[in-house]
């Protein structure tokens, strides 16, 4: 079973004043499940998890309610304002839809890179693990250290880095992005999604991605890497099918089955 781990849906009426901006024409309009299903079709993905890309509830709710209507949306990841006394009741209402998989605060985002490195998380991981649900981690290569000290301070959380922690490849920058990357892949709850890398290449060829893809794969090796689209973001770049070739043109051949469908079944227990 052919899985794409992370995509998105949005409505531009619901985003006004935030991301994507006008002049990033690729993706500046509302994308539906319409508009993935012929991708999907011509690639051969059998389903995929939708990935909350603002942070508010009613976004939760949107997708939620796509994935009720659409048998091909195997999950969804939402979003709770983690640190809100309210979280733990907030995540154990949202975990009454069955296909909510997991949360993801959106942590690039945020000024204090430490953010996450903080014990007014505990209650909302508590009620996270209680639910069995997973965490998402959108950060900076310069927020790993704080996400490290999290995925520490909670062994039996399930945490995904999202994007390979979007390396500087444009910027050619990786030896530090590697070490601290394989702190994390250290730590057997966490894992690592193969998608995003294209956009950080900026205008090098798409082979820059190469070294970083495998490093990712020597890092987490075929049981924790999960490949995704990061569609539509990825319209930025190239097109679905051709990202979805050059992952498999990367990955070892013997690991297909795991890192494109099998590890995000399991992790996100579609």
């Amino acid at each position: 079973m052919l899985i794409d781990a992370h995509q998105h849906f949005w409505r531009l009426a619901e985003r006004a004043g935030g991301w994507p901006p006008p002049e990033l024409a690729a993706i500046y309009r509302d994308f539906a499940p319409e508009d993935l299903i012929p991708d999907l079709k011509a690639s051969g993905v059998d389903g995929t998890v939708i990935v909350q890309s603002l942070p508010r509830a009613e976004d939760t709710r949107f997708m939620l309610d796509l994935a009720e209507r659409h048998a091909f949306i195997l999950g969804v990841v939402g979003w709770v304002e983690m640190k809100a006394a309210d979280a733990p009741a907030r995540i154990a209402e949202l975990a009454r839809a069955p296909k909510l998989k997991g949360l993801r605060p959106m942590l690039q985002d945020l000024p204090d890179d430490d953010w996450i490195d903080d014990p007014a998380l505990d209650p909302a991981v508590s009620a996270m693990l209680e639910a069995g649900l997973s965490f998402d981690a959108l950060v900076l290569p310069r927020q790993l250290k704080a996400l490290t000290a999290f995925a520490e301070r909670h062994p039996r959380l399930p945490i995904v880095i999202d994007h390979g922690a979007k390396p500087l490849i444009a910027e050619g920058r990786y030896s530090d992005w590697r070490c601290a990357m394989e702190r994390l892949a250290a730590l057997p709850e966490v894992c690592c999604k193969l998608s995003g890398l294209l956009v950080e290449a900026g205008e090098q060829r798409p082979e820059a991605i190469r070294p970083y893809a495998e490093t990712l794969f020597d890092l987490f090796g075929p049981e924790r890497l999960i490949w995704g689209s990061d569609w539509p973001v990825l319209r930025l770049v190239t097109e679905y099918g051709a990202w979805l070739a050059q992952c498999r043109a990367i990955v070892p051949e013997a690991a297909h089955e795991q890192v494109f469908g099998g590890n995000a079944r399991r992790f996100y227990r579609l």
